[in-house]
């Protein structure tokens, strides 16, 4: 039904952070912050995400190119269905994404933590 908005909501809230932390440039060293970097690995995460959602919707007849665009929208019934299933599976679904992007930059940052001891102790 409506699924892909909320992980496409969120990726659109990061991809506006992402540009201000951006705008912010870099430090006074002149380094990039690193986390911009990581942080759009979810939003092209989130991006491809909801496109491939948007699509099979697309494909199975649920997303039309006239108004209300939904059709499970056309109904006030069919369109709390489509709000509970947006509340339930797309706020899952968002979740998973960015807990795994979460684990992803942990283990991400354990490693370069590790190369950094490595190459001080080498010298």
């Amino acid at each position: 039904m409506a699924c892909f908005v909320v992980p496409a909501a969120e990726a659109v809230v990061t991809t506006v952070a992402k540009k201000k932390i951006d705008k912010k440039g870099s430090d006074a060293a002149g380094n990039r912050n690193p986390f911009i970097k990581k942080l759009g690995w979810l939003n092209n995460m989130l991006w491809g995400g909801s496109a491939l959602l948007a699509f099979e919707h697309v494909w199975h007849g649920e997303i039309v190119p006239y108004f209300p665009f939904l059709t499970n929208a056309a109904s006030p019934q069919t369109a709390m269905m489509m709000l509970k299933e947006m509340a339930v599976s797309g706020v899952m679904m968002a979740a998973v994404v960015t807990a795994v992007w979460a684990g992803i930059v942990a283990v991400t940052h354990s490693m370069e933590k590790k190369l950094l001891q490595t190459k001080t102790v080498l010298g």
